[in-house]
């Protein structure tokens, strides 16, 4: 007989059977693609152009018929539905626009399309519709315009990022964002949202929102009834409002009814003012606190150290304390080390003067990782010997005092392998020879900054393997160190003291290298040519030293370079033709050395983004190529000190950047910034500077934007200024001066408004001063001397205050500040001056032609008395005939002297 209990067990094992049959059955029909997904899959795939790193197709996958495996598309295990798109990170969508085929997947809950490109594109309105999404993420995606109303309606939504795309805007009140009631995660960082007058009222209507980024926002303040309106959040644990210049009032009341939750607070570059709030000191559960780029100040009490937030000091999980480039100043006290779980420690860009930080300070930071005092000026003063208790990680300390002598506490930090990956101690006083285990100790790091120095060494026998290597303004001397590390990005050592020869380039096998800057060294011989593997390079600078030699051609392959300086060499020959595929070069500097040949015409047609151009003191002749002109972004032409001969070419006024009020690159830098593990930790910029003659003396430029010149002195051009100069209306400086011009000075010249230095010196220029130069308001340098300038000077408070000899050698000018009045001047002489190298020649005409008069004259006059006169021709005969014997006689007497003189010598040498 059967029991119950034994039926009741067999029912359970049919039900689990057949549970189990019917799973399998469900389980194989997900592993068939829906077909109508995989018809909407395609259909979206049509509208986009997605390619791979490599310039592949991204979505290759996409052929077979299980859409389930294809890359990015991701399917419920049980009902084969189609949940999940994800191309974060995958590919890069260069072109096209989203398909409304999207609509047919029905149960789509994440959609990801961060990190690509989607060409300004607006962001879908359609994507309001996918009502099933829990995830949307735009960000970093290129997408432009206002943010669709219509996301108000994806009532499912747990996930929200539309940040990183700066193009995009929200359209009034952000009322829209109030129905997602569900939101635990919002980015709209780096969207103007100017118009949300509404934004910290939105908030307090999310209920279960956990992290918030609103940073660069350009939010609006806070109004006094929004914040009457808020409840206390118990959600919210990270909060992000950095770069939105909020001032104090406005985000102090709302913040601090807001923060009971909070882990991480960014507030850093707002209007934040006045001492730190001791309500800082409430948040209980925070655990990172960013608040640099503001205008906080200490108080008394908080340079004492017994503030309310010291009270963060006593939570156990507080890691984080970001206080840099505020108004901190005073002294650090002691009592900071009461932070004793403290990992990441910012204090740079504040004023702790004379402040001296010993071992005191850190005896109770076990687990620092992270420690930037720069900018500071802080003294850091530690005993011999002295053994930290943490192991940074980090290190920032420039500008600190750290010397003379070399800190040896470092090598504590530099003997764990793969710990310390980051080490500045630039401006820090060190003049030290650099210890034998620095280099020994390296291992993990990644960059190393030890600029703007006295520190000495050699690196024989050493090779470095750094990704980022700054040694630059130091005494380092001895040959080119040698580089092992394929994942170097920078070198550089200028303005040290390294000699001989740069083979080692050679040997170089960082692909990745963007940075090579061996200048103001004492190298010398050939540079090699093997820039065929640096094809990297965004930036070469080998200036000032004595290389020798044509210029390397593999310099073509460098496609990606912007800036290439070989200034102050003895590089000889002509422009190698490859360098014409340097397509993206911004700042090119040739000067002082001795190339030749005529200005290469690709340079105005190949190299079309040029800034900065300076062939000055070469040997280049023939004329100045029209096709230079086609430089339009070019604010600096130096062509000084050559032999270009011929007119200066009409089209000059295609030089936009100096006819027309445009935005100019203040300066050319080169930002290279590496991602670490975790987080980005590099940030290096290298800015090009100008060496430019002005007002008489060379000044480096780093500030390119601020001055606008053509330089073309010392060469042998002809002809008349082309009017076409006129309408360059921001040119700063012109100098002209040391050729052969000729004709009148433009009498439109005043139109060049800001004009400060104008050189037109020793050239034949002719007629009256134009009175248009009067107009000329910011002219502080003027020269029109050795020409042949006639009339009255105009008159203007500018023009009189000049000195006299900056008109000086024009015969024909009177009036202030030559003369009093133009009565009491010479008529002008009937030859024009000489300019250039001939500014001497009149004088040196008339002194060799008096010459030769006055010899022939006298000469010609005694021949005629010796001629004409028997008595005084016989007395000059008499004469010669005494002379010539008193020369025998002395002669034969001298030579007697001498023979006897000779034999009273001894015969032999005492020893």
């Amino acid at each position: 007989m059967i029991t119950m209990s034994s039926m009741r067990s067999h029912k359970l094992v049919l039900f689990f059977a057949i549970y189990c049959l019917l799973l399998q059955e469900k389980c194989t029909d997900a592993s068939q693609c829906n077909e109508s997904e995989r018809k909407a899959l395609l259909e979206f795939k049509h509208s986009l152009q997605a390619m791979d790193f490599l310039g592949d197709d991204a979505l290759s996958s996409w052929i077979s018929e299980e859409c389930c495996l294809w890359d990015g598309v991701y399917c419920s295990s049980f009902t084969g539905y189609v949940e999940m798109l994800d191309f974060g990170y995958q590919s890069l969508v260069v072109a096209g626009t989203v398909s409304p085929s999207l609509l047919k997947l029905h149960h789509l809950t994440s959609l990801n399309f961060s990190s690509n490109d989607f060409n300004g594109s607006l962001i879908p309105e359609f994507f309001g519709s996918l009502k099933n999404l829990i995830l949307l993420d735009l960000s970093n995606a290129n997408f432009r315009g206002p943010i669709p109303s219509l996301l108000g309606n994806l009532s499912m939504l747990e996930t929200l990022r539309l940040g990183g795309n700066s193009r995009v805007f929200n359209v009034g009140k952000l009322e829209w964002l109030s129905h997602l009631s569900r939101l635990k995660e919002v980015d709209l960082s780096f969207t103007n949202l100017s118009n949300a007058n509404d934004w910290s009222q939105i908030i307090n209507h999310l209920p279960l929102l956990q992290k918030l980024n609103l940073r660069d926002c350009d939010l609006p303040s806070i109004s006094s009834s929004s914040v009457s309106l808020t409840n206390s959040s118990t959600s919210l644990n990270t909060l992000d409002l950095s770069d939105n210049n909020l001032p104090s009032s406005a985000i102090y009341p709302w913040l601090f009814n807001v923060s009971s939750n909070l882990v991480s607070l960014d507030l850093s570059s707002n209007q934040l003012k006045g001492p730190i709030p001791d309500a800082f000191g409430n948040m209980m559960a925070i655990q990172e606190l960013y608040l640099s780029d503001n205008l906080f100040i200490l108080a008394e009490n908080q340079v004492r150290g017994d503030s309310g937030l010291n009270e963060i000091g006593n939570l156990p999980d507080f890691r984080v304390l970001d206080l840099g480039y505020n108004l901190l100043n005073g002294s650090i006290s002691k009592s900071i080390g009461q932070l004793s779980n403290l990992q990441v420690l910012r204090l740079a860009g504040n004023s702790f003067d004379g402040d001296v930080i010993s071992e005191a300070h850190f005896s109770n930071f076990p687990n620092l990782q992270e420690l930037d005092l720069s900018y500071t000026s802080l003294t850091l003063k530690f005993n011999t010997g002295w053994i930290p208790p943490f192991q940074l990680s980090q290190i920032k300390l420039c500008s600190c005092k750290l010397g003379p002598r070399f800190p040896d506490w470092l090598r504590t930090q530099m003997d764990f392998l793969l710990v310390l990956e980051y080490l500045d101690i630039s401006a820090s006083g060190i003049s030290d020879s650099l210890p034998y285990w620095f280099w020994d100790s390296l291992h993990g790091l990644n960059f190393i900054n030890m600029s703007f120095n006295q520190i000495s060494g050699t690196f024989l026998n050493k090779s470095i393997a750094v990704r980022h290597l700054d040694l630059s303004s130091n005494n380092f001397s001895g040959p080119l160190p040698s580089f092992s590390s394929i994942f170097m990005e920078s070198i550089n050592l200028s303005k040290n003291k390294f000699t001989g020869s740069v083979s080692r380039i050679c040997n170089i096998t960082a692909e990745l290298l963007e940075l090579l800057d061996l200048s103001n060294n004492l190298f010398s011989g050939l540079v090699p040519d093997c820039f065929k593997r640096l094809w990297s390079l965004t930036a070469l600078n080998l200036a000032d030293n004595s290389f020798a030699g044509s210029l390397p051609s593999s310099l073509g392959f460098l496609t990606p370079l912007e800036m290439l300086s070989l200034r102050g060499n003895k590089f000889s020959g002509e422009l190698p033709s490859s360098l014409q595929n340097c397509t993206k070069l911004k700042f090119l500097d040739l000067s002082d050395n001795e190339l030749s040949g005529e200005v290469p015409m690709w340079i105005g047609q190949r190299l079309s983004r040029l800034v900065f151009l300076s062939l000055q003191r070469n040997q280049f002749r023939g004329r100045i190529p029209h096709r230079l002109c086609g430089l339009k972004y070019l604010q600096i032409l130096d062509l000084s000190v050559n032999k270009i001969s011929d007119t200066i070419p009409p089209c000059i006024n295609n030089f936009t950047s100096m006819a027309e009020k445009v935005s100019l690159d203040r300066r050319i830098e080169h930002h290279l910034s590496d991602e670490g593990i975790f987080v980005s930790f590099t940030r290096l910029r290298y800015v090009d500077e100008a060496l430019f003659t002005w007002k008489g003396t060379k000044q480096r430029y780093p500030q390119l934007g601020l001055l606008l010149a053509i330089d073309l002195s010392c060469n042998q051009l002809t002809g008349e200024i082309p009017k076409e100069l006129n309408r360059l209306q921001e040119l700063v400086a012109l100098n002209l001066s040391r050729n052969l011009f000729t004709g009148k000075i433009l009498q439109k010249i005043g139109h060049l408004r800001q004009l400060e230095v104008l050189d037109l010196s020793r050239n034949k220029f002719s007629g009256n001063i134009p009175t248009s130069l009067s107009e000329l308001t910011f002219l502080s340098t003027l020269d029109l001397s050795y020409n042949d300038l006639s009339g009255k000077i105009p008159t203007s408070t500018q023009l009189q205050s000049f000195d006299p000899s900056s008109f000086s050698h024009n015969r024909g000018l009177c009036g202030p500040p030559v003369s009093p009045s133009c009565s009491m001047v010479e008529p002008p002489p009937s030859k024009p001056a000489v300019g250039g190298e001939e500014d001497c020649d009149e004088f040196m005409k008339w002194f060799y032609t008096g010459m030769g008069l006055g010899f022939a004259v006298g000469f010609w006059g005694f021949c005629s008395v010796v001629l004409f006169k028997r008595s005084w021709r016989h007395s000059y005969y008499r004469y010669l005939d005494n002379a010539k014997d008193w020369v025998y006689v002395s002669f034969v007497l001298l030579k007697a002297r001498l023979v006897r003189r000779t034999k009273a010598l001894p015969t032999s040498c005492t020893r």
